[in-house]
C-alpha cells in the first residue's frame, strides 16, 4: 500500500508545487489555493478516510482494495508534500536562477538543471517525512474498511488488505497472552521501519547538500 501511495503522491506532489512556486501569477487565486493547501496539511486523518470512502470506495467503485486505501493515504500526505516541495524551492538563491536566465537557459530548464538540483535534499526530506506519517496512520484505513484479520496475502491492487497499524490493534485487543507479545513485535518492526525511513531522509539531505 505505501509503494501505491508514494508512487501516486510523490509525483503529483511536486509538480504542484513546481506550478504554484515557479510558474503561477501572484494574485488571489495563488493566494485561494495556497491557504487551502497549507489548511489541509493540518485536517485531521479521519476527515481524509471519509473522503475516501465517498470517492473511492463508492464513487469510483474500487471496493475496500489497497488502491483504494493508498489514494486515501495519498490524499493525506500530498499537502505536506506539497508545503515541504514549496520551502524547499524557495530556498534556493535568486542568484542560480538570475546566472541560468543570463546565459540564455529558459525557465524549464533553469528549473530542471538548476533549481530542482539544488532543491533536492529539501524535496526528499519532505517526502520521506510525508511518508513516515502515512505508515503509522490508521484511521482513514479503519473508516474506508481496511480489514483487522487478512489470512490470505493479497496479489494486486484490487484486493482486500490490512496494514501493520490495524494488525498491531486488533493483536492487543486480543486477551490471550501469546498475542501481547505479537503485538509488541509489531510495534517494534514499525519503530524500525519509521527510525529508518527519517534516516535515509537525513543521510540523503547530507549527503546531496555536500554537492553544493
Amino acid at each position: 500500500m505505501m509503494f501505491f501511495t508514494i508512487v501516486i503522491a510523490l509525483p503529483i506532489g511536486v509538480m504542484s508545487a513546481i506550478y504554484l512556486e515557479e510558474y503561477a501569477r501572484d494574485g488571489k487565486l495563488k493566494s485561494f489555493i495556497q491557504i487551502n493547501v497549507s489548511n489541509l496539511a493540518a485536517v485531521p486523518s479521519i476527515i481524509y478516510g471519509l473522503l475516501g470512502l465517498q470517492v473511492f470506495v463508492r464513487w469510483m467503485e474500487l471496493g475496500r482494495s489497497v488502491l483504494a486505501g493508498s489514494l486515501t493515504m495519498a490524499l493525506l500526505i500530498l499537502p505536506i508534500i506539497v508545503v515541504a516541495t514549496q520551502e524547499a524551492l524557495r530556498a534556493v538563491p535568486p542568484s542560480i536562477r538570475d546566472a541560468s536566465y543570463g546565459v540564455g537557459a529558459t525557465r524549464w530548464e533553469t528549473i530542471r538543471y538548476h533549481v530542482l538540483p539544488y532543491a533536492l535534499p529539501g524535496i526528499l526530506t519532505g517526502n520521506i517525512l510525508a511518508a513516515s506519517r502515512a505508515i503509522g496512520e490508521s484511521a482513514p484505513l479503519i473508516t474506508i474498511g481496511a480489514l483487522t484479520y487478512v489470512p490470505f496475502t493479497p496479489s494486486g491492487p484490487l484486493d482486500r488488505f490490512t496494514v501493520l497499524p490495524i494488525q498491531i490493534f486488533n493483536w492487543v485487543s486480543r486477551p490471550q497472552q501469546d498475542f501481547q507479545g505479537v503485538a509488541a513485535a509489531g510495534i517494534i518492526v514499525l519503530l524500525v521501519v519509521l527510525l529508518l525511513m527519517n534516516s535515509v531522509a537525513i543521510f540523503l539531505r547530507q549527503k546531496l547538500q555536500r554537492r553544493f
